[in-house]
């Protein structure tokens, strides 16, 4: 039974996965992900159901398109992978419960996020403020053990406050999509975890930065995409930061 329960959560990872790759090609261009009907991008032939059966269709039309022979972006198995993968951790970390439920919610929605920055450098409003104000309602009604009712509203207004901050003070070192995206951290994670959140993100994103620039990758004057950085130190801190805080006050 707890075999057939991983399985389950895997197939449901890489149907996720599978969705997150249409929102990540229609969002940032303002298109519909319900209409049209899922379609190759090259030729624009809908897509039959083995098409859209997650990783085994890329593997059976080894990465091409069976209409146009077009070159499928590789991106797409390795999140349906991934995807799969973490959704599987979650199920054994969890079990069937609503943390689960709402810790797989956010670890999408900050993979989404994550790959359209990466793609298109921006960070859509249209996922931003609806995903918000879910967290906070989130936060309000359901809040976890031990944790105030008003911790998402703290966290995101902390997290927004720092943000601004740090924009003004770089005079432009930072977009007003990142401080957005902040309070959506902050709203997610609460307080006092927005903290360890946004730590991680910058300690990551400078050292990143600083190599990039070392070995001659990127130019002083261009942009690294922050949003991956905020992202992934998100989804380490809802999995694993009350670990940290616990041993970091331990320390102390």
């Amino acid at each position: 039974m707890e075999i057939f329960s991983l399985v389950i959560a895997v197939l449901a990872g890489t149907v996720i996965a599978s969705f997150l790759g249409v929102c990540i090609d229609r969002l940032p261009k303002k298109e519909s992900i319900i209409s049209p009907a899922s379609h190759c991008t090259a030729c624009e032939h809908p897509l039959g159901t083995i098409d859209l059966i997650p990783v085994f269709s890329y593997l059976w039309r080894r990465g091409r398109c069976h209409y146009c022979q077009a070159t499928i972006p590789r991106r797409l198995f390795w999140l349906e992978i991934g995807m799969g993968a973490l959704f599987a951790f979650l199920y054994w970390r969890y079990g069937l419960t609503f943390e689960l439920v709402v810790t797989a919610l956010y670890c999408s929605l900050f993979i989404l996020l994550m790959f359209i920055d990466l793609d298109y450098g921006i960070i859509p409003n249209v996922v931003v403020y609806p995903s918000a104000l879910v967290a906070l309602l989130i936060s309000i009604f359901l809040p976890q053990p031990g944790i105030a009712r008003s911790s998402g509203a703290i966290g995101g207004g902390i997290g927004l406050g720092l943000f601004v901050l740090i924009i003004l003070a770089s005079r432009g070192g930072m977009g007003w999509g990142d401080a957005k995206m902040a309070a959506l951290i902050g709203l997610v994670t609460g307080f006092p975890l927005v903290f360890v959140a946004l730590f991680l993100a910058i300690v990551s994103g400078g050292l990143t930065a600083l190599l990039l620039l070392s070995f001659k990758i990127k130019k002083r004057k261009e942009s690294v995409p922050f949003a991956p950085f905020l992202s992934l130190a998100t989804i380490a801190t809802l999995l694993w930061g009350k670990d940290m805080v616990a041993w970091y006050l331990r320390l102390l």
